[in-house]
């Protein structure tokens, strides 16, 4: 199980390096784009890699939600509020696309997503 949870740590650390670079960088609309497709990705690793660290702790934790409360509950995360803000733009970014929205996501991944997923990462390794 150790190997498990530090394969998904490192998983995680990756895809938070990757949104982070392309956070910095975008300047375009097909980058913006990139950038909100790789903090769905991210999103996806971040609540994996927590199931797998609760579970490996004896936690049952079943879905994104109940994952990060859990976290939080099990003091992986400091707040849950950030959290669960990531996941309802996660959320909608997956199931509608709006040029407005995509832009005030975009602008939230830049200024607190990306440095709240970097807390994780810390906080795993």
């Amino acid at each position: 199980m150790k190997e498990k949870v530090q394969n998904a740590i490192d998983k995680l650390q990756q895809a938070h390096s990757r949104l982070k670079e392309g956070a910095d960088r975008a300047s375009d609309e097909l980058e913006i784009d990139g950038v909100i497709q790789r903090f769905e990705f991210t999103f996806e690793q971040l609540w994996k890699t927590l199931k797998i660290v609760l579970e490996s702790e004896g936690v049952e934790a079943s879905s994104p939600r109940d994952c990060l409360e859990k976290a939080f509950r099990y003091e992986y995360l400091e707040a849950d509020e950030p959290y669960l803000q990531m996941l309802e733009d996660r959320n909608r970014t997956s199931h509608i696309y709006d040029r407005e929205r995509a832009r005030k996501i975009f602008a939230r991944i830049k200024n607190r997503h990306v440095q709240n997923i970097g807390k994780i990462v810390e906080r795993l390794i």
